[in-house]
Parts: C-alpha cells; sequence; structure tokens
C-alpha cells in the first residue's frame, strides 16, 4: 500500500522534488516542484509512478564554498520562489517589478469584498499594470475566476501581450475577426465566454445584440474595461452625434454588466473628467451607484470617492516614499525616470508659388460649391460643407492626399438627411478627441459629390500630383531638413501625417534622403493592429549591433492612442495639424512615457504660414491649450464643440475672404469675436473643473506609510534590486561569461554567455531567443524594468534572471555537478566582522495559508527563506537578530582560513544542528504570527475575508547551507585562500 502524504511534506518523484499540496487525494497526489509556480503542478498517481519520501540531505563538509557562497545561494533561492508566503501572492510570479505606487490601487482593491475602482492616472505612468497587478491578485487569492478586458480593437493585441508576457494571464482575443473561428469549436449551446475563461474584448464586438446579450448572460467575475470614457456619454442631447450614439451603447452594456454587485470591476481613463459634470458622474455611477449622486464638496463625500478612485499625476509619483511623503527617512524612496519634459518647437513653411496657386483655385472652388449647396437645401448644404473640409485638409496635407480627396467621392455623398451628413462626413474630416475609433479615419476622405469627380476636379487633382516632391512641395522639403537635425542629434522621430495616402508619399520621397544608416518605415490603417507591431519590430531590429543606425517612423493616427513606443523612438513630428490639441497629446504620449531612456523628448509642430489654415488654428486651439497646461499643470482635453467651433469660423472665414484675408487675427473676425468668447470661457471653465476634481479627489485612502511598511516586507521576502544586480554581476562571472560593466551609473553591464555551461545557455536561449545565444552576442542587462527585445531586467521575476537563479541554485544542491559552482551549501570564512565564531543559516520555511475568499476557502502552500546565526557553540548558541544575521553576508575574507580548521569548524557545526531544531521551531511559529498579521493588515478593512485566515508552518524546516565565520588567528602553515574557504 502506498504511504500517506501530508499537505506541505515534501517528495521525490520523475527525477526532482515536489511539494504536495492540499487538493491531493491518496490515490492521486497534486504535486508543484520545490520552488516552482502554480503553472508548473502535475499530478502523479502513486500506484504507477514511483513517489518516496524527499530526503533533504545535509550539507557535506567536504564542498566548502568561497565568503559569496551564502549570499548567492540565498538570492538564487529567493528568485525561485513563485508561491510567496505574504499577503500579495502574485507578486513572486509575475514577470515585472512593480513600482511603489503601482501598489496604491491594489492596496485599495484588497480592502474591497468586491472590487471596484476608477483608475485615473495620468498617461504613461502604468495604468495597464496596475489593473494587471489587480486582476493576477485576485485570480491568484481565487477571488475571481475569470476575466474580461473590454478595449478597442487596435489595442486588443497589446493588452493580450501585456497580460501574458507579464503576468501570466493567457488570454483569448474576441474581436470581429475571430469570433467566427472561435464560435465553431463551440459545443451546443455553449457561450464563448464559458469557453475561455480569460478573454479581451473588442468594443467594437458589442455592436452586434447577439454577442452582446450574451456577454452579458455569461459575463466573468472580473471586467477590466480600458479607454472608460469612451464608454459613457454626457446627458446633454446637444453633445451627441455619432461618438455619443456608440458610447451610449457602450454605457448600456456597461450598467448591465455594473447592476450585478458581486462583479469586480476596474475602469481605467487618464481623462475621467473631460470638462462635463454628467459624463463625469455616469462614470461613477458605474463603480457604485451611490457615488452618481454623492455630494463631493463635503469632506465625507470626497472620502467615500477616496476609496474607489485614484487620480495622480506624474509629479505625484516621480519621487515617491521620501521624507516628504511623510516618512522618517529615504531608505525606501523610489524615482521613476519619466521624461522631465518636452522640448517643442512650431515650425513654419511656405508654399511654393504652384502650390499657392493650386490652392486658391481649390478655396475658389470650394466657396462656390458651398454657395451652390446652400441655394438647394440643407441636404446638399451639409453634403457641401463636408467634402470642402476634406478638399481643404488634404490639400495642406500633402499633393498625394489633394489628388487621391480630388478623385474619391465624398464619405457624406450618399446620405439621405442632412442629419446623415454629418453623422457620416464628421468622423472622416474632423478630429475629435472622444472618438476613439481610429480605424478608418485615415484614409483620404473624397470630395467628390458623384462616382465621376467631374472635369475640374479632375484637372485640380492633375496638377497636385505634378507637385509631388520636393521642388513642388515646400512642406516635405521643410520635413526633410527637420529630420536631418533629429537624426544628426541622435534621435529616432516619428512623423504623425492624418492620411494614408501622405504617409505612403512621405516614406516614399524620404527614403534615400535622411542618410545610409537611417532605416525608414511606414505604419497606417491599411495594416492590422498585429502587422502595425510587427512592422515597427521590424524597423527596431534593423538596427542590429550598430548605434549609429537611425530609425523613422511614418504613421497615421491609427499609431497616436494605446501603442507603447517609447522603446523605440524619442521625438515626435506633427506633420499634419490635428483640428484638436488633445490628439496631439496622444501623439506624444506614445513615446513620453515610463521607459522612455531619454530624459527629454522632442515635439515639433509643422505649420502652413500663408496656407489660410493652420496659422489660425495653432493661434487659438494649441496656443490657448499650453497655456491651460502652464498654468494648470495639466492636460485639459479640449471639448468637441470647442474645437468644431473654431475650425469652422477657421472655414468660413477662408472661404469667404480667401487665403489672404484669413491672415489678420481670428478675433478680429467680425460677427466670431462673441463666440470665441464664449468658446474661451467654456474652455476655462472645464480646465478649473478638471483641476479641481484633481486635487479634491487625489488619492489619500492609502497613506505612503502603509504603501512603505508593505514594500519594506515584499522586499525582505523576494529581494531588492541591487541584490539582484550583484547576485546576476557575480554569478554570470563566475560562470565564465564574458562581462562588460562600463560602470558609468547606470547600473547597466552586458554578458556574453557563448562560454557558460550548455544548460544556462539552453536556458537563456528560450528565454532571450536562440539566435541571440548562439552568434554570442552581448545580452544587455538594464537597471529599468522597462526593457527592449533581446534585453533582461534586473528585477527577480525577469526569465533570464530567473533562468540564472535557477542553474546557481541546482548547481548548488548537487555537490557532483561538472563546472562552475557559484554557490555552495557550506563555508568557513576568516573576518574580522565577527569577534567570535558565528554561524550563518540559510534556512527555508513552508507553510499552511488558509484563505478565505468570496468563494470559499483556499488551502494554500508557500515558502519562505530566512537567515538566522548565533554565536558560539551549537549546545550554548547565542541567536542574532535579523539584521545582524543579514549583515554577516557582506562579511569579507581579511586572512587564510587553515584547511584542517576549516574542516573541524564546518563538521562541528554540522553535528550540531540536531539541539537547533527548537529554535528553528520556533523561529517558524514566530514568522508564521507576523505573516497572519500581515495578511490581516493588508485587508483590514474587510472583515469577512480576513476571519478564518490561518497560517501554520510546516515542520520541520529545511537547513540549505551553514556558514562558519570564524574571527581572524595566527596562520598556519598549511591553509587555503579565503576566497575559496
Amino acid at each position: 500500500m502506498s504511504p500517506t502524504y501530508t499537505a506541505g511534506s515534501l517528495v521525490a518523484a520523475r527525477g526532482r522534488e515536489w511539494v504536495v499540496l492540499p487538493e491531493s487525494a491518496p490515490d492521486m497526489l497534486v504535486l508543484r516542484p520545490l520552488g516552482g509556480s502554480e503553472d508548473d503542478i502535475a499530478a502523479v498517481f502513486p500506484s504507477f509512478e514511483e513517489v518516496r519520501p524527499a530526503e533533504f540531505a545535509a550539507p557535506s563538509p567536504d564542498d566548502l564554498g568561497d565568503q559569496r557562497a551564502a549570499g548567492l545561494l540565498r538570492t538564487a533561492l529567493r528568485i525561485g520562489f513563485r508561491s510567496g508566503a505574504g499577503p500579495f501572492r502574485s507578486l513572486a510570479s509575475i514577470a515585472v517589478e512593480p513600482r511603489a505606487y503601482q501598489l496604491v490601487p491594489l492596496l485599495m482593491a484588497l480592502r474591497q469584498r468586491t472590487v471596484r475602482l476608477l483608475i485615473s492616472d495620468d498617461v504613461g505612468i502604468g495604468k495597464t499594470v496596475e489593473a494587471g497587478l489587480i486582476a493576477k491578485e485576485l485570480l491568484a487569492q481565487g477571488e475571481a475566476t475569470r476575466l474580461a478586458v473590454l478595449c478597442s480593437p487596435a489595442l486588443a493585441e497589446q493588452w493580450q501581450g501585456e497580460l501574458r508576457e507579464k503576468f501570466g494571464i493567457d488570454a483569448e482575443l474576441v474581436l470581429a475577426s475571430t469570433v467566427s473561428r472561435l464560435e465553431r469549436n463551440l459545443e451546443l449551446g455553449q457561450s464563448l465566454f464559458d469557453r475561455h475563461p480569460f478573454t479581451i474584448i473588442s468594443t467594437d464586438f458589442i455592436k452586434s445584440t447577439r454577442h452582446r446579450e450574451d456577454f452579458v448572460k455569461h459575463c466573468p467575475d472580473l471586467v477590466i474595461v480600458d479607454e472608460a470614457h469612451t464608454c459613457v456619454a454626457a446627458d446633454d442631447p446637444a453633445q451627441g452625434g455619432a461618438s455619443s450614439a456608440t458610447n451610449q451603447l457602450r454605457y448600456e452594456l456597461l450598467r448591465k454588466v455594473s447592476a450585478d454587485a458581486d462583479r469586480h470591476l476596474l475602469l481605467l481613463t487618464a481623462t475621467p473628467h473631460s470638462g462635463k459634470e454628467s459624463a463625469f458622474r455616469n462614470l461613477l455611477g458605474l463603480v457604485r451607484p451611490e457615488l452618481a449622486t454623492l455630494d463631493l464638496e463635503t469632506p465625507a463625500g470626497r472620502a467615500k470617492l477616496a476609496e474607489h478612485f485614484v487620480a495622480r499625476k506624474r509629479a505625484d509619483v516621480r519621487d515617491y516614499l521620501t521624507k516628504e511623503d511623510g516618512l522618517a527617512d529615504d531608505s525606501l524612496a523610489e524615482r521613476t525616470a519619466f521624461p522631465s519634459d518636452r522640448w517643442t518647437k512650431d515650425e513654419p513653411y511656405k508654399l511654393t508659388p504652384a502650390y499657392r496657386a493650386l490652392l486658391d483655385d481649390a478655396i475658389a472652388y470650394a466657396a462656390d460649391r458651398v454657395t451652390t449647396a446652400g441655394e438647394q437645401g440643407k441636404r446638399e448644404a451639409r453634403i457641401a460643407w463636408w467634402s470642402v473640409i476634406a478638399l481643404l485638409r488634404s490639400m495642406v496635407s500633402s499633393p498625394a492626399a489633394a489628388a487621391q480627396t480630388l478623385k474619391t467621392r465624398s464619405e457624406s455623398a450618399t446620405a439621405r438627411t442632412a442629419h446623415e451628413a454629418d453623422v457620416l462626413g464628421s468622423p472622416v474630416a474632423a478630429d475629435s478627441a472622444e472618438n476613439d475609433r481610429h480605424e478608418g479615419m485615415d484614409v483620404a476622405p473624397g470630395a467628390a459629390e458623384s462616382e465621376d469627380a467631374g472635369a475640374h476636379l479632375l484637372e485640380l487633382a492633375g496638377r497636385a500630383e505634378e507637385l509631388m516632391g520636393p521642388a513642388g512641395d515646400a512642406k516635405l522639403k521643410a520635413l526633410t531638413r527637420h529630420l536631418k537635425d533629429l537624426i544628426a542629434k541622435g534621435y529616432n522621430p516619428i512623423v504623425f501625417c492624418r492620411y494614408i495616402p501622405t504617409a505612403d508619399y512621405l516614406a516614399e520621397q524620404l527614403d534615400g534622403k535622411l542618410g545610409k544608416k537611417t532605416r525608414i518605415a511606414a505604419v497606417t490603417g491599411t495594416l492590422s493592429p498585429q502587422q502595425r507591431l510587427e512592422r515597427i519590430e521590424q524597423l527596431a531590429a534593423e538596427e542590429g549591433d550598430d548605434p549609429s543606425v537611425r530609425r523613422v517612423l511614418i504613421a497615421t493616427d491609427c499609431l497616436s492612442e494605446g501603442v507603447n513606443l517609447q522603446h523605440h523612438f524619442d521625438a515626435v513630428v506633427h506633420y499634419d495639424l490635428a483640428w484638436n490639441p488633445t490628439r496631439h497629446d496622444q501623439r506624444e504620449g506614445r513615446v513620453d512615457r515610463y521607459g522612455q531612456k531619454r530624459d527629454q523628448v522632442r515635439v515639433i509642430t509643422m505649420y502652413g504660414e500663408d496656407n489660410g489654415i493652420d496659422g489660425k488654428v495653432l493661434e487659438v486651439l494649441f496656443k490657448k491649450h499650453r497655456q491651460i497646461k502652464k498654468d494648470l499643470g495639466i492636460s485639459v482635453s479640449v471639448p468637441d464643440e470647442t474645437a468644431s467651433g473654431v475650425t469652422d469660423a477657421v472655414v468660413e472665414w477662408l472661404l469667404l475672404h480667401g487665403r489672404q484675408g484669413s491672415q489678420e487675427s481670428l478675433f478680429e473676425m467680425d460677427g466670431h469675436q462673441e463666440s470665441f468668447d464664449r468658446i474661451e470661457r467654456e474652455w476655462t471653465s472645464a480646465a478649473e473643473r478638471e483641476k479641481t476634481s484633481r486635487s479634491k479627489y487625489a488619492q489619500r485612502a492609502i497613506h505612503p506609510e502603509e504603501v512603505a511598511r508593505e514594500v519594506a516586507a515584499v522586499r525582505a521576502a523576494l529581494g531588492g534590486a541591487e541584490e539582484v544586480r550583484e547576485f546576476t554581476l557575480e554569478a554570470l562571472r563566475d560562470l565564465d561569461a564574458l562581462i562588460r560593466d562600463p560602470r558609468d551609473g547606470s547600473g547597466d553591464f552586458t554578458a556574453q554567455v557563448g562560454g557558460t555551461p550548455a544548460g544556462l545557455r539552453d536556458a537563456l536561449a528560450a528565454t532571450l531567443g536562440n539566435r541571440l545565444v548562439e552568434e554570442d552576442r552581448a545580452i544587455p542587462f538594464r537597471t529599468t524594468p522597462a526593457i527592449g527585445r533581446g534585453e533582461a531586467a534586473l528585477v527577480r521575476t525577469d526569465p533570464a534572471i530567473g533562468a540564472v537563479a535557477s542553474y546557481v541554485l541546482d548547481s548548488a544542491l548537487d555537490a557532483k555537478a561538472l563546472g562552475p559552482r557559484p554557490a555552495r551549501r557550506c563555508g568557513v570564512v576568516t573576518t574580522d566582522a565577527v569577534s567570535v565564531r558565528t554561524t550563518l543559516l540559510l534556512v527555508r520555511y513552508r507553510f499552511h495559508l488558509t484563505l478565505p475568499s468570496r468563494t470559499g476557502e483556499r488551502q494554500v502552500v508557500a515558502e519562505d527563506a530566512r537567515l538566522l546565526a548565533y554565536e558560539g557553540l551549537p549546545q550554548r548558541a547565542r541567536w542574532l537578530d535579523d539584521e545582524a544575521a543579514t549583515a554577516l553576508l557582506d562579511a569579507r575574507a581579511t586572512a587564510n582560513t587553515h584547511e584542517l580548521a576549516a574542516r573541524k569548524a564546518i563538521t562541528r557545526a554540522l553535528e550540531g544542528q540536531p539541539g537547533l531544531a527548537d529554535h528553528l521551531t520556533e523561529y517558524g511559529t514566530r514568522l508564521a504570527a507576523e505573516l497572519d498579521a500581515s495578511h490581516r493588515r493588508v485587508r483590514k478593512a474587510n472583515e469577512e475575508i480576513v476571519r478564518g485566515l490561518k497560517v501554520v508552518p510546516q515542520e520541520p524546516a529545511d537547513v540549505l547551507g551553514v556558514y562558519v565565520y570564524v574571527p581572524p588567528a595566527a596562520p598556519a602553515a598549511s591553509t587555503v585562500s579565503g576566497a575559496e574557504a
């Protein structure tokens, strides 16, 4: 009969050691590899496979390591932990080291029985990571079992990659292009949301009534909504339109989703207010219905909101956990490397004479067309209006866009009513800040009102085509000059255009004009979201090992939101002036965000000095937008009504007075002054409301002291960044890697691993790529968690660091392993860091955790590694505190150690181990009590979850390493160096 194994005991099977998990039964053992993660769990049947109690062998006195052995083994062990015993179950198993400020939403979430949060941190702070942390933690604790992310289709694949690579959540894409394939694999009557527990759903998907109802009926218990401001609409019907209709559809869906009081809901947006109070209130109502009517002017109301709302600017978190945050010192201070500022410049250009003549003729045609249409009826007038705007915008974009527009039928020409003409024409011709539909918005809009463009428009199109190239296109010539200047200064710029023909035209014209070492690529809406990312990666890969190679990306606004480009680009050129400054903020936010290596991002805004449009848009909209940002310290979205009011006035004036007449100040235009005064008042009011909301409702539910306490506990259990760096550097050197450490203050270094053991090379190839390892290329190891392809982050959760730690640990535990072994389980060091013989123990504890949740209790086995030290002989041990024990890791040999004395000292220490058992047990009990208190502290506001919590140590603890430190004595005849003893 097979022996019975209790949960937490160690067994040996399949050539490795395992921890028995609580889900085991007598005839089937559920096992997790020692030090492994939940993903490595396996079921073993003792009747069919050999399973025996694991005998954890004691360290051997014949296998002595040097003075660094204890520290290397301890760090390797801690890096390998994937099931920590602390209150954050997921931190040990994710592939990103979160910033301290990113733990705030997680702490807020763990104090709620049902998590409802509106996360409104500024662009680039890391809302995706904050949401991912909460999702991973809820799943790890059993508080949630299924997950759905609602986002725009352009961001779906990026969300999929973030969840998979950083959090180990493999989610299925539910898009218009994947639904048919997914539904073909369903059983009769089965919902795809039941079939796939983790999904990323395109917001376009819910336009289908059938899919929308299916989602509501089978909705997961955890939902994340990205760009949540696009899922609510203002109550004012005057603010309607195509985008508001779509927003209302999404809003109705989310109202049904949020109606289930037991469903976790995370709403993410950098612009929760946008100057519209009713839309903000509707957003709050999705979080909690009572928040929609809360009196936010009272301290009690703001305190209630603070439990569910977090909104921080970069300045709030750039320096965090410092004395300025109320802490006693800066020992836990964390400084996040956001770019400090944007270098911005407006660069004018003037049209060539031939281009001016073409534009004048186009304006004359447009004015005549609008006048004629106005006499025919309201529908015809609106069709003509949008056709004219399309014509003028494409004219000032590029000759290629102009030619395409002149030969293409207008989108609004098919409209049957004036309202339908506005619905069709506005999204294509305008730049709505609230319209998240970037797909299809970069096509040349079309100016013709019938299938046949007409002789006059075709004649204009022919003239536009003749102007292609720097001789006829002064704007292109100016761009070439600006790009050469940026490239000469070491920048890799993105050039943003409005239309696909313009982007393709620029890519063709610039090819070969920017130097032999400049690579150029274009990304437009003609590519799928995945193809766009692939093209960007291809462009980045062309750099190879030559740091002097520069990249230029030509892109439309299909990349202006959501896609992270900060790893490859550090400058933005606005080739086409958008008609809403918020669009420029979105473009610049792609590179000006966390992970950008440059301290200063460069931004160039090009505008036509004499085209009659750009100068006025820049004067009224952009300068006002910048002034508000300067005065209030925040970027406030320009209301669509404001932007369209200004641009409509510009076009009207242009049609009435021509290009030359529009050169006077827009505020001097007769009949428009009152309108612009009203626009400015509304915008200023919106800005003030935004500032007020951020100051009044700033995150105050979690004090920095609380964050600091948990950060200190996490670092004590899992290690900090400096420990990981030193471990990786020392281990790779000992394993015969070629290290280049520039010692430039950055902490970065490179390693060539061609000379390391084959087992390590194979493990690194699996995480960094075969080519990088096989060709023995230098692998960059970065101190920042934000890394590019083929790089490793010096954080414990990086897969490459895990591969090094795993090799060091396995080779230390196997005394017969061939090749270099950086860590050993025993050591004797002669050092003046001690005055009496001191023994350091590296002990691994296992704990049984009973974790209550909404779905019932979970039984978990977790691990922890601790250093314990005592002075004197084991029989009369004087135990040191934790700080003194840890300090021994820094002790260095100051004299040689006699070989026989070293063997005698370690043998005596090993023989005395049984006498230390009572203290190790007592320490484990005390550690369990501390862990219990930590779990209760983090969940202090959730009495239901805390009730029933238990932490029980598994006996006996495993002594992995024994290291003896002796004070210097007279040298003996036969010695080994301290560096080897």
